[in-house]
């Protein structure tokens, strides 16, 4: 098993492959690719038997909150990044990952982290204000898709941060948590509550998935795709799918 930080919490290690019923497809690749050796973003993961409980009881295990806090002190002793803060400042993925392949069903909420300080800090650190910004303002529209349930419009990208957030609220009817935790929090409630969504039981149905599998929520440190020209996104495989060559085999931008 990969380090356990608690009966509903693992962080992804590499010292050991997780059952993939336990934490997803996701979170075993992860897992698999930093046990391979591979240069992996950190992460940890909440377990499928988390979100079971969330659906049988509306809520989260009493001990979660604690193993998150646990799990987030190993990210940022991971990273040397800090979340929440800066000067280096944490940002995180936080992602649904079933037992089974869902594709398209399941939530995803990027570059959580970012606010009015760390936005600075990360600016800063990358010498890029606008692309610090970028990140902001794509949280928002995200974070307001995903968890607040709110339909906006892109954001304009020269109008002010705090205007984004009045935006999003008006959108969604609700106040933005306040802080960086509170928001991981909703995000993750936000992934266990996808679970349940009627695109979600429709295609469980079709494809005869139990219900009972329950959803994993993996929580990694971000990475940035449009940082540089260095940075790029896309996906990789190690050999050829349609020949079976032992060739790198994919599409990035």
């Amino acid at each position: 098993m990969t380090r356990s930080l608690g009966e509903w919490t693992l962080a992804l290690d590499g010292s050991a492959l997780p059952d993939s019923s336990l934490v997803g497809g996701k979170a075993w690749s992860v897992a698999r690719m930093s046990r391979l050796g591979l240069p992996v973003p950190p992460a940890i993961v909440i377990t499928t038997r988390a979100c079971a409980h969330f659906i049988e009881t509306g809520g989260w295990p009493d001990s979660l909150a604690d193993e998150l806090e646990t799990g987030i002190a190993w990210l940022e002793g991971e990273t040397g990044r800090t979340f929440g803060r800066g000067p280096r400042p944490l940002l995180l993925s936080v992602r649904s990952g079933a037992p089974v392949s869902m594709p398209g069903m399941m939530d995803t909420v990027l570059n959580l982290g970012i606010s009015e300080h760390t936005r600075s800090a990360l600016a800063d650190e990358s010498g890029d204000d606008a692309f610090a910004r970028d990140t902001h303002r794509r949280f928002l529209e995200m974070f307001c898709d995903i968890v607040m349930k709110g339909v906006i419009e892109p954001l304009d990208h020269d109008a002010e941060p705090a205007q984004w957030i009045e935006t999003v609220q008006r959108a969604a009817g609700a106040s933005l948590p306040p802080d960086v935790h509170g928001q991981l929090n909703s995000a993750i409630t936000a992934v266990f509550e996808s679970w349940n969504t009627r695109r979600a039981k429709r295609y469980r149905k079709h494809h005869d998935i139990p219900d009972s599998l329950g959803t994993a929520v993996t929580v990694q440190a971000m990475v940035f795709g449009n940082l540089d020209p260095e940075s790029g996104t896309g996906v990789l495989f190690s050999r050829n799918p349609l020949s079976g060559d032992p060739e790198p085999f994919g599409e990035y931008l």
